[in-house]
């Protein structure tokens, strides 16, 4: 850990969010495929993968704002199939929030990096929970002085469709909040690549 120059933190894929529940919405699972291949070209390179996950206890707090969903002793909590593959070499962090910035270890984990340069974040919701923790992440390290590129993936981040709650405008009221804060929005893992090569984040497999 100590020796990550970049990490990926995937955002609430959990099958409360993905696939059943009263917070559920199937067409997120559209993005996995492209969680997959960010979470393997961060592999491949040596680098730091987070798995984020909500992990409710059945009095949350949490459930006065919305309805109960992902409590602890239900499947609602796992990582779906194709992000769960990846459990047992990646970080993981509960949350009892829609923040993660408040799940316990991360913010000793991240002191940790010393060499840290590079972030990416993806998953779902992006007017929530990446939301969120995006512009939490960026305060802390402002306030810690640390001079971090921050990236979120668009096809690999997504939000619900709901009575109130359109999914274009409130994706695109998402990626505006984070753009008007210095975090970097980019279309996909091409896209990212090309961005590491133009600010010489690519290529340093770990040292």
């Amino acid at each position: 850990m100590e020796n990550y120059y970049k990490i990926c933190y995937v955002v609430d894929m959990v099958i409360g969010f993905v696939e059943k529940g009263n917070m559920h919405d199937k067409y997120i699972g559209h993005i996995a495929d492209e969680q997959v291949d960010l979470i393997k070209k961060f592999k491949r390179e040596n680098q730091g993968v987070a798995l984020i996950g909500e992990y409710h206890p059945k009095d949350s707090v949490e459930f006065l704002t919305y309805p109960e969903h992902c409590k602890i002793g239900t499947d609602e909590i796992e990582f779906i199939s194709k992000i769960k593959q990846f459990e047992n070499d990646s970080l993981i962090y509960r949350k009892n929030s829609t923040n993660a910035i408040f799940a316990p270890g991360l913010i000793s984990d991240l002191e940790k990096m010393k060499n840290l340069k590079e972030i990416v974040i993806c998953g779902c919701c992006t007017d929530i929970c990446v939301l969120h923790f995006t512009l939490s992440l960026k305060t802390y390290l402002n306030q810690m002085n640390r001079d971090v590129k921050i990236f979120v993936v668009e096809s690999a981040t997504e939000t619900y469709n709901a009575p109130n709650h359109n999914r274009e405008e409130y994706n695109e009221i998402g990626y505006r909040l984070m753009k008007q804060n210095g975090i970097e929005v980019v279309q996909n893992l091409k896209q990212l690549e090309e961005r590491e090569r133009q600010l010489g984040l690519a290529n340093r497999r770990g040292r």
